[in-house]
């Protein structure tokens, strides 16, 4: 309890802030959607290409070490990040500094993750489980959130650009903060048991991963699967936030930043822990192959709640946050489906941990690329006939689910201790 709430909030932290809050900073300080989308989804092919150097990390003597050293240079990077927002050209070098973040923070959840589990036993890895995922999702709160809200209370006092350099600047002070306390807190975990890793053995067993993953019965079909599964909700979710925002003559809502971030970072965040929660039952309900379909339904349907408020343009506080509420639920309801294809489907084999992670990279790659081009596409297509087109974009994945291999209810009973140790490490 001392290190593991600590030690995933710090996890979340950074990620939340180069994957969500960077993209409502540059909408508010005049960038045009199509570069923000293009820049702030790449990267995050940081936690795409994490799994090829994850390896490299086993190297290590010891993982406390390397989880301080990341967090502090990840803490670093945002200070930074802040700091490049006064200066003329300012898009260029934030965007330089937040890369540097996303790598560091990248390798610091496979640093963390691997602490986590050479530093519990199984029986305390399950029990701890729990907290793990909460203060991941904590740090994604506390981002969406308070540090929204907060930038937009500072901005009419300070100035836009002042405004978030600090709130920038916030999170690596506190990851700079946690780096000094997990260097008192975090247990100096010791290698596991075994042969001594070198780099010739790391470079024959990731060898071996990668050409027992690519050989897995219908695995070409499933990488489809996985890219596809995010493509209607991922462009709709990067082009959301920019439109909740945007000047009501442009077809926006005109919201404050505060507005937002009290809508979108608490209310619809919540909503989406709910859905994603009643999601993981339902889906240990009725079995992975009778679920998936209406998951993905479920997903993306509330894609349409983003058509109404483009056509109606609310302005009431109260009937926003409750459609976004209905998103977010839909969303983190559907995408358990997702969770549960990659363990139960792509996970299965010698190496169930490694091939649960190229799974991952996989559907942030999907997301990736989908989202690069959001913005382009809202540009040409206008907000409302964007919409439109992401409802339609997820078309090809409801199409596919009825192809893939997907394991019934007894499959899903049977794997579901494996799956469940596979979750802590995902």
């Amino acid at each position: 309890m001392w290190w593991v709430p600590s030690l995933y909030f710090a996890q979340g932290l950074p990620f939340a802030v180069v994957m969500v809050m960077a993209g409502i900073m540059y909408k508010r300080l005049g960038i045009a959607n199509g570069d923000i989308t293009y820049w702030t989804s790449l990267l995050g092919l940081a936690w795409v290409v994490k799994p090829l150097w994850s390896p490299l990390l086993e190297l290590s003597g010891n993982k406390k070490t390397v989880v301080v050293l990341f967090q502090g240079l990840g803490g670093l990077a945002l200070i930074g990040a802040g700091l490049t927002l006064r200066l003329p050209g300012f898009f260029v070098f934030s965007v330089a500094a937040l890369a540097l973040a996303a790598m560091a923070s990248s390798s610091h959840d496979v640093a963390a993750d691997g602490l986590y589990i050479q530093s519990l036993s199984p029986r305390e890895q399950a029990v701890y489980a729990g907290w793990l995922g909460t203060f991941w999702n904590g740090g994604k709160l506390f981002v969406q959130g308070a540090l929204v809200v907060l930038a937009g209370q500072l901005e009419a006092s300070l100035g836009v650009h002042a405004a978030w350099s600090l709130v920038l600047a916030l999170p690596g002070a506190i990851l700079c903060l946690l780096a000094l306390y997990h260097w008192w807190a975090v247990p100096g975990a010791a290698p596991a048991a075994g042969t001594p890793l070198s780099v010739a053995t790391v470079a024959r067993t990731t060898a071996e991963v990668l050409g027992s993953f690519f050989r897995k019965p219908g695995i070409w079909l499933s990488i489809v699967f996985i890219v596809l599964f995010r493509a209607g909700e991922g462009q709709v979710q990067s082009i959301g936030r920019l439109f909740l925002i945007e000047a009501r003559g442009n077809g926006g809502l005109g919201m404050s930043t505060a507005d937002m971030g009290l809508a979108y970072g608490t209310f619809a965040s919540v909503a989406f822990v709910a859905g994603s929660i009643l999601g993981g039952y339902f889906g240990a309900w009725r079995g992975l192959r009778k679920s998936m379909f209406l998951m993905i339904l479920a997903m993306n349907a509330p894609n349409l709640t983003f058509c109404y408020l483009s056509v109606y343009l609310p302005s009431g506080m109260l009937e926003i946050s409750a459609i976004l509420c209905v998103e977010m639920f839909g969303f983190g309801f559907g995408s358990t489906g997702l969770v549960l294809y990659m363990m139960q489907v792509v996970a299965p084999g010698k190496y169930p941990t490694a091939h649960y992670a190229l799974g991952t990279g996989i559907m942030q790659l999907g997301l990736v690329l989908s989202t690069m081009v959001s913005g382009k596409i809202q540009l040409w297509l206008g907000y409302q006939h964007f919409f439109i087109w992401g409802v339609l974009a997820a078309v090809p994945v409801l199409l596919l689910s009825l192809f893939v291999a997907l394991p019934g209810k007894e499959a899903a009973a049977r794997d579901e201790a494996p799956a469940a140790g596979r979750a802590v490490s995902a």
